[in-house]
Protein backbone atom coordinates (compact mmCIF):
# COMPACT_ATOMS: atom_id res chain seq x y z
CA UNK A 1 0.00 0.00 0.00
CA UNK A 2 1.48 3.36 -0.93
CA UNK A 3 1.75 6.10 1.67
CA UNK A 4 -0.97 9.04 1.92
CA UNK A 5 -0.06 12.06 0.48
CA UNK A 6 -0.46 15.09 2.18
CA UNK A 7 -2.43 18.21 0.51
CA UNK A 8 0.76 20.63 0.27
CA UNK A 9 -1.65 23.62 0.02
CA UNK A 10 -3.21 22.63 3.40
CA UNK A 11 0.38 22.08 4.85
CA UNK A 12 1.12 25.72 3.65
CA UNK A 13 -1.61 26.91 5.23
CA UNK A 14 -2.84 24.72 8.80
CA UNK A 15 -0.62 23.96 11.42
CA UNK A 16 -1.70 21.45 14.28
CA UNK A 17 -1.33 22.55 17.87
CA UNK A 18 -0.21 20.72 20.56
CA UNK A 19 -4.27 19.86 21.75
CA UNK A 20 -5.21 19.00 18.77
CA UNK A 21 -6.85 22.02 17.31
CA UNK A 22 -5.98 23.44 14.03
CA UNK A 23 -4.81 27.08 13.74
CA UNK A 24 -5.55 29.43 10.55
CA UNK A 25 -4.06 32.76 9.30
CA UNK A 26 -6.29 35.64 8.72
CA UNK A 27 -7.93 36.59 5.63
CA UNK A 28 -7.87 39.21 3.87
CA UNK A 29 -4.88 41.18 4.97
CA UNK A 30 -2.85 40.90 1.68
CA UNK A 31 -4.27 43.98 -0.77
CA UNK A 32 -6.29 47.06 -1.16
CA UNK A 33 -5.24 48.03 2.46
CA UNK A 34 -5.98 51.59 1.70
CA UNK A 35 -9.70 51.93 2.39
CA UNK A 36 -9.70 49.39 5.67
CA UNK A 37 -9.31 50.73 8.93
CA UNK A 38 -6.10 50.64 11.13
CA UNK A 39 -8.13 49.13 13.55
CA UNK A 40 -9.82 46.46 10.78
CA UNK A 41 -6.03 45.88 9.94
CA UNK A 42 -4.69 45.32 13.28
CA UNK A 43 -7.45 43.37 14.22
CA UNK A 44 -6.50 40.81 11.16
CA UNK A 45 -2.97 39.87 12.87
CA UNK A 46 -2.01 36.60 14.64
CA UNK A 47 -4.00 33.24 13.78
CA UNK A 48 -7.65 32.29 14.45
CA UNK A 49 -8.62 28.65 15.16
CA UNK A 50 -10.65 26.51 11.98
CA UNK A 51 -14.44 26.54 12.21
CA UNK A 52 -16.26 23.16 13.73
CA UNK A 53 -17.62 22.84 10.56
CA UNK A 54 -14.38 22.52 8.78
CA UNK A 55 -11.91 20.07 11.00
CA UNK A 56 -13.00 17.30 9.20
CA UNK A 57 -12.27 18.03 5.60
CA UNK A 58 -8.86 19.59 6.60
CA UNK A 59 -8.04 16.59 8.68
CA UNK A 60 -8.72 15.15 5.51
CA UNK A 61 -6.12 16.77 3.82
CA UNK A 62 -3.30 16.60 6.34
CA UNK A 63 -3.52 12.91 6.86
CA UNK A 64 -0.13 12.70 9.42
CA UNK A 65 -0.37 16.02 11.50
Amino acid sequence: MPKMKTKSGAAKRFKVRGSGSIKRSQAFKRHILTKKTTKSKRQLRGTAEIHKANIVSVRAMLPYA
